[in-house]
């Protein structure tokens, strides 16, 4: 009845669902209750709502170290999974960073498509990404 399933035979659809509730439960540990949306409202695919009422993460999920032109200036924050951890790092804060250690400046991935992902945590990122793991 109960089998772990093979993330990698999961679609995108299935793995997002995965991730959701993966992330769910570790912010959970942290008081948050995470409301999922039908659609990404101002790019985020679920809102984290912490108990005490005063702060509130638009959540967008990923399967790796992402940067979107699309997420600028929204307050989002893009969870992953990433190094046998769970990272929920402020967007704009991530892209400062890059930019400021001249990383996706002149990549043709940012520059004609607006996005850079990464399929690992690069060392320079290390350090930023330590205060966003939960």
């Amino acid at each position: 009845m109960f089998e772990k399933v093979d993330y990698s035979t999961l679609n995108s659809r299935q793995r997002e669902n995965y991730d959701f509730q993966k992330v769910s439960g570790v912010l959970a540990d942290y008081g948050y209750n995470c409301l999922r949306l039908s659609d990404d409202w101002q790019g985020a695919d679920f809102i984290a709502c912490h108990i005490s009422g005063d702060i509130f993460l638009k959540v967008q999920l990923k399967g790796c170290l992402t940067l979107d032109r699309k997420y600028q200036g929204k307050g989002v924050h893009v969870a992953f999974f990433g190094g046998g951890a769970c990272f929920i790092y402020p967007h704009d804060a991530f892209l400062q960073e890059a930019l400021g250690h001249d990383k996706i400046n002149e990549s043709a991935s940012w520059r004609d498509h607006g996005s850079y992902t990464w399929p690992g945590i690069p060392g320079w990122a290390k350090p930023f990404l330590e205060n966003y793991k939960v």
